[in-house]
């Protein structure tokens, strides 16, 4: 199979001074990518904006050092879990591109879902894409102006609100909000909002199809995912061509028409009869605006569709390759660990210091004490009591509260003094134990009784 060109002075067809209006259309996989989208915007603004018991579904807390996922609470220590998510996420990602090609960016990504939505934005306020591209050689005044003003203010408006969200992540959305009322957002905080909110309105509105083109790293490394068997967005020449317009269409033509409809819905201006392009994202917007043509006219569906190239030159193009089970298999692999990662995530959180003072204190000739400080933290809920002892207390002696409240004390420093009598090493094996509702936990530190 040949590489996928890399264009690097790239100038869409049909374009004017670089500049090309992406032209609305439907049909089934518009319809399958809006099942696609949709959901994932709704997960995307929920997770920061729903409440369960004063807790959104998901939130990175700093101040708290936890993680909050569906009124769950994940410690720091459970971050790993989130980067199998990333492998396995990876790993889907690579398995889709091998079977499907770049399916992911034109149904998933969020560069892509956004860009639509900001296309849709403009193909309301100012018209569809013919019609703009009429009205760019007209002065812009009158009622065009306020077209336009109105659409970058929707724009500013949907860039605010994605900026607010995914800060909410970090944030609770409801103290911004409040804090924002009362003018009260820490400059650091409103500086991020707004770079935010301008990196989301330059992206969709305005970069769009360039940051597919040169920022994706996916477009620059797809060409190895790819094999002669990968089902991509292809146009079928040996169909398709002669292409010729109805009106001169000879006894040899093709079924393509040139209409140039399937360049006109492309969201980044390609033409996919020249080929497979670095640039195309398989969002299979030519493959409906061409099978709406081609029902039009009559004749079969299909010149513009998922294909590989085995399929398009007549071969047989087998659904399951091993490239293909070797990366479902690391995908059903890594969703597995991360499952069970999830049954076995920290219930109890035990951090103990020595006391930076003395090392030791001795209190008499056969006595000897250690001063701790211990903190506990709780991830579960209903966890509020955690009884404290140790685990050789012949041997040593504990003093100081032998029971927590995590509801008062949660991430709180809390002093103990340990002392042990008669003791002839220089420092021994000391090892607390925590006992909760929900969970145990030991905790294993050293006992110094002179100085080494």
């Amino acid at each position: 199979m040949e590489k996928i060109p890399i264009v690097q002075d790239y100038t869409p067809p049909f374009a004017q001074d670089g500049k090309f209006y992406v032209r609305l259309t439907e049909g089934r996989f518009q319809n399958l990518r809006r099942l696609t989208s949709w959901p994932m915007i709704a997960l995307f603004f929920g997770l920061a904006w729903v409440q369960v018991d004063g807790q959104p579904w998901l939130l990175f807390s700093f101040a708290q050092r936890r993680i909050i996922l569906f009124s769950n609470a994940l410690s720091w220590h459970d971050l790993p879990l989130l980067a199998g998510l990333m492998i396995a996420g990876a790993c889907l990602l690579f398995f889709m591109a091998v079977a499907w090609g770049r399916v992911w960016c034109g149904f998933a990504c969020p560069q892509s879902i956004w860009t639509w939505l900001f296309i849709r934005i403009e193909d309301f306020t100012e018209g569809r894409a013919s019609q703009r591209a009429r009205d760019e050689s007209q002065p812009l005044r009158g009622e065009r102006l306020l077209r336009r003003i109105t659409k970058h203010l929707l724009w500013i408006g949907l860039a605010t609100i994605t900026a607010l969200t995914f800060t909410g992540y970090f944030i609770p959305i409801r103290q911004i909000l409040a804090d924002a009322s009362q003018l009260q957002l820490s400059a650091a905080l409103s500086g991020w909002i707004i770079i935010m909110a301008g990196l989301t309105y330059a992206n969709a509105g305005l970069v769009r199809e360039k940051i597919c083109l040169h920022a994706c790293p996916y477009s620059r490394f797809q060409s190895v995912m790819f094999d002669s068997d990968t089902r991509s967005v292809s146009y079928d020449k040996h169909r398709g061509e002669p292409r010729a317009h109805l009106r001169n269409a000879a006894a040899n033509s093709g079924d393509c028409v040139d209409c140039g409809l399937c360049v006109q819905a492309c969201p980044t201006g390609i033409d996919i009869r020249d080929g497979l392009q670095a640039a195309c994202i398989d969002c299979a917007a030519c493959i409906d605006a061409c099978d709406n043509v081609m029902e039009q006219l009559n004749r079969p569906k299909g010149l513009i569709r998922f294909a590989s190239e085995s399929q398009l030159e007549g071969n047989h193009s087998p659904l399951i390759r091993s490239r293909l089970a070797g990366y479902g298999i690391m995908m059903i692999a890594a969703c597995s660990a991360v499952l069970y990662g999830f049954t076995d995530t920290t219930k109890l959180l035990v951090e103990i210091r020595r006391d930076r003072g003395a090392l030791f204190i001795q209190l008499d000739q056969h006595t000897v004490c250690n001063n701790y400080r211990i903190k506990v933290e709780g991830f579960t809920s209903g966890q509020d009591q955690i009884a404290i002892s140790l685990a050789n207390p012949t041997q040593f002696a504990l003093f100081g509260p032998t029971t927590i409240d995590l509801a008062d004390s949660n991430s709180t420093w809390l002093p103990y003094r340990v002392c042990a009598r008669n003791l002839a090493q220089p420092r021994a094996e000391l090892t607390f134990n925590f006992q909760g509702k929900a969970g145990t936990a030991s905790k294993a530190t050293t006992f110094l009784t002179k100085s080494i």
